[in-house]
């Protein structure tokens, strides 16, 4: 592993401030399946995180890697391949890889919010209303007659019909197919993620969970992979309002502890309530899901804000003992690792040996890069 500025054996790195803080991150490290057992599958990590931000595809699938043992990126290609796993515009209007089975219940949940925000994007790029239903009536039959296509194939087919595609005009109309519940990302077409219909890929739908129910299932998968946690967290994670959050905790049984935060009973908690400690040193990828997770990165971050960038990007970081320790990066089979101070020769060996993991992991990988 290369390194930015070379390191000094001084001191391992530092746990969290306070010793509050440091059991805090343990326990929702253990729900987030970076310490303790691994997964034994992309499934099985993405049903404990419920939805993994997906807009950069590399950094999706290292949130995989990071929570699971002897798995590929191609373990993740493959799972997305067999209908296992899907791409589509969930919480927070955002890029999520998603269970298929989650898709039919998170998707009525958290799409509807999206119309109007859609809506006033797709003018903007100069695609007015109709324009937008002929689109998206121009997507459907592609897909129905030669689908799975790209979104570049699709361009070629909504250009051809007259609907201006330049811009970000494009990702908004397959925006609006996916909120209409017409479309999701399915299998991989070499380095791309290609598009299905609903209907063709996943089948006729289960029977719909009622919002109140919906809602509980959702505060109850949160606090799966995310407890402790607040209602203010679990609104902002999902995209939904703080009146929702609370009645899907409520629904869900949701213990409440003398901080204020919210966990499950124990008996339905599959991090356990035992004392949690702190993961070793880790590689985490771009918009992974321990700074998605919750209202305040602060715990994690802590001074080094630069890990996300003033435009909204979440760069890859270096964790060690509950805290950023320096960010990374990945080109030409290498990675780069840039500490924020000099880190301990226990911490630079466990990085070393992430980084190795890294190069593992990627080498299959269809998606090169985000």
């Amino acid at each position: 592993m290369a390194v930015g500025s070379p390191p000094v054996d001084t001191s391992q790195a530092r746990e969290a401030a306070e010793p509050g803080a440091a059991a805090l991150t343990a326990r929702r490290c253990a729900a987030q399946l970076l310490c303790g057992d691994p997964a034994g599958s992309a499934e099985e990590v993405t049903g404990r995180l419920l939805a993994v931000q997906a807009q950069d595809p590399r950094g999706a699938r290292l949130a995989i890697r990071a929570r699971s043992a002897g798995l590929t990126a191609a373990d993740v290609d493959a799972a997305l391949g067999s209908r296992a796993l899907l791409v589509s515009w969930l919480n927070r209007g955002t890029l999520h890889l998603v269970r298929t089975e989650d898709y039919w219940w998170l998707h009525p949940l958290t799409t509807p919010q999206m119309r109007t925000g859609n809506s006033r994007r797709l003018a903007q790029e100069g695609v007015p209303p109709d324009d937008a239903a002929r689109a998206v009536s121009v997507v459907r039959a592609a897909l129905d007659a030669d689908g799975p296509l790209t979104r570049a194939q699709l361009r070629e087919r909504v250009a051809a019909a007259g609907v201006r595609t330049e811009g970000q005009a494009m990702v908004h109309i397959l925006a609006l197919a996916t909120i209409d519940g017409l479309i999701v990302r399915g299998p991989m077409a070499a380095k791309d993620q290609a598009f299905v219909l609903v209907s063709d890929w996943l089948g006729a739908p289960p029977p719909a969970l009622g919002r109140a129910a919906a809602l509980g299932e959702l505060a109850r998968r949160y606090l799966a992979g995310y407890a402790p946690a607040s209602d203010r967290d679990l609104a902002q994670w999902a995209g939904i309002g703080l009146r929702d959050a609370r009645l899907g905790l409520a629904g869900c049984g949701a213990v409440q502890r003398q901080d204020g935060l919210a966990e499950l009973p124990a008996g339905l908690s599959a991090s356990g309530r035992a004392a949690a400690v702190l993961p070793p040193p880790l590689l985490l990828g771009a918009f992974d899901p321990l700074l998605l997770g919750w209202a305040s990165r602060e715990p994690i971050v802590g001074p080094h804000r630069q890990i996300v960038t003033v435009n909204g990007l979440f760069r890859p970081f270096a964790l060690a003992g509950g805290r950023a320790v320096g960010t990374w990066t990945f080109a030409g089979g290498q990675v780069t690792l840039t500490p924020f101070a000099p880190l301990g020769d226990q911490v630079t060996a466990a990085l070393d040996a992430e980084a190795a993991d890294v190069r593992r992991f990627l080498a299959s990988a269809a998606v090169a890069a985000g």
